[in-house]
């Protein structure tokens, strides 16, 4: 089974809601087809497991969307070794298709989370709020220095199966810290 259990992550503040439930994530790399939807899969998994104190799973209130940051695969399935390495972890299956972020969409997202330094960058040239806007890896404490969640799209399967395993430690530790602050998050 994949790795759900709840981790303490580096002290990356969680930003309050927008607006009305549901708490919108959208995770970004470079074209939608592997980082992204792979992190996006695992996390509604993680929190469709995390159950919350009105006996509702924090899956239940969360909007959990994944985007390139170019349009070169537009329309596109996930990458099939990355649909692949979710399997071998028995993740579910995700009808994936590729879509590019767009300035007009980052108002409407609570929490954007960057897949590596240099999206994290371009959202900010798109006009992300940089209080709502994370990478990745800060949410795993294993990661140490380490910012990056390495592109695997020209590597093999082992290539994305280490990709799967950096990106599920980061996204227990993200959805951990949703869940320990999900009380405050519409708090005024």
């Amino acid at each position: 089974m994949p790795p759900h259990e709840p981790a303490s992550s580096r002290r990356v503040v969680i930003p309050g809601a927008i607006g009305e439930r549901p708490y919108r994530i959208v995770f970004v790399c470079t074209g939608n087809i592997c980082r992204s939807p792979m992190a996006e899969v695992m996390t509604r998994f993680m929190a469709q497991s995390t159950p919350l104190a009105d006996g509702t799973t924090l899956g239940d209130h969360l909007d959990v969307r994944s985007a390139g940051t170019g349009p070169w695969h537009e329309g596109e399935p996930m990458h099939p070794f990355a649909q692949e390495a979710l399997l071998r972890a028995e993740y579910p299956r995700h009808p994936h298709v590729a879509h590019q972020i767009v300035s007009a969409e980052l108002a409407r997202i609570d929490l954007v989370v960057a897949l590596d330094r240099r999206h994290r960058q371009t959202l900010r040239g798109l006009g992300a709020d940089p209080d709502r806007l994370a990478l990745l890896r800060a949410f795993d404490p294993a990661a140490g220095a380490a910012a990056d969640v390495p592109d695997p799209y020209y590597g093999d399967e082992l290539v994305f199966d280490d990709c799967r395993d950096m990106i599920a430690g980061a996204c227990t530790g993200l959805v951990a810290s949703i869940a320990e602050n999900w009380d405050t998050l519409w708090a005024a």
